[in-house]
């Protein structure tokens, strides 16, 4: 293999296979089930080191290794990033607080491929500032996936994320990026969570990415700490994000790293004006999920 392979253009997207998909279902029901566990965790007094050693363990129990570990150096087997720090917080001694509020990222390589989701949680309860942060990111972040079906441009995600959270006060980072994910961690296309002209192509059935928003209750502008991984706040106000693994079909999106019957079911998942309860996906498979676990967790 050469070592220095040439760069892909930004519009050369790799479509996968029934069976790279069925692969990349594998891989994101393991991301989804350890993500769950680590979830559960959170409460006022635990670590986030605790969690990092759930999910190593939780992740190895299912045949699978945690992504992270050890990519371009990074010491940990999951990204947990609290209060302040919009991404890449490496998990540590800290016991968590009543009140904070923590994204965890987990990506799991099962098989040969890749799947990666990221959620919030909240340490006891949130306060109202908080709340809102939430819910905000949570529904920007729906909006985006609803939109994602063939023949539309990557780059219009950015403004559909931009143009909900700008009115409600909040900022979005432009440091970080979604990605295409496959075999390759990160890969084509790259899924930019602000207004953008960039090339990045057309969705096509078969792409798999993710969309995941890092929005901000001050400015995006990021800080990056001398570990050379966790990038916080400038002024040190709260980040959120949520993250899916995506496949584009023939007819919508499907969320390859979506709930599952004993998944949790947060307050914003609940109370969203722009999806009530969880989000799968369009396809009508997707959607018919949703009903069925609506009516197991009304049973």
């Amino acid at each position: 293999m050469p070592k220095n392979r040439p760069q892909m253009l930004p519009w050369v997207i790799e479509q996968k296979t029934p069976e790279e998909i069925a692969k990349m279902r594998a891989a994101g029901r393991v991301a989804r089930e350890v993500l769950d566990i680590a979830g559960r965790m959170v409460q006022p007094g635990v670590t986030t080191d605790e969690i990092d050693a759930v999910v190593h363990e939780e992740t190895l129990k299912r045949g699978a290794y945690p992504s992270p570990l050890n990519y371009h150096g990074f010491p940990k087997s999951c990204c947990t990033s609290v209060n302040e720090v919009i991404c890449h917080g490496i998990p540590d001694d800290r016991k968590l607080e009543e009140g904070d509020i923590i994204n965890v990222d987990i990506t799991c390589y099962l098989d040969g491929y890749h799947g990666d989701c990221s959620e919030m949680f909240v340490a006891g309860e949130a306060d109202e500032a908080g709340r809102k942060l939430l819910q905000t990111t949570y529904d920007c972040w729906v909006k985006a996936m609803n939109f994602v079906k063939p023949g539309n441009d990557y780059k219009d995600i950015g403004t559909i994320i931009e143009d909900h959270i700008v009115p409600e006060g909040f900022s979005t980072v432009k440091k970080f990026c979604g990605h295409g994910i496959g075999s390759v961690f990160h890969t084509n296309p790259n899924i930019f969570h602000y207004r953008n002209t960039e090339p990045n192509g057309q969705m096509a059935p078969g792409h798999t990415f993710t969309i995941e928003p890092m929005i901000c209750e001050g400015t995006a502008q990021c800080l990056s700490w001398p570990d050379d991984w966790t990038a916080t706040t400038t002024d040190g106000k709260r980040s959120a994000q949520f993250e899916h693994t995506l496949l584009v079909t023939p007819d919508g999106v499907e969320a390859l790293t979506g709930k599952i019957e004993t998944s949790p079911v947060q307050w914003w998942e609940k109370e969203s004006e722009v999806h009530k309860g969880v989000w799968l996906g369009t396809t009508p498979a997707a959607i018919q999920k949703m009903e069925e676990l609506k009516e197991s967790a009304a049973a």
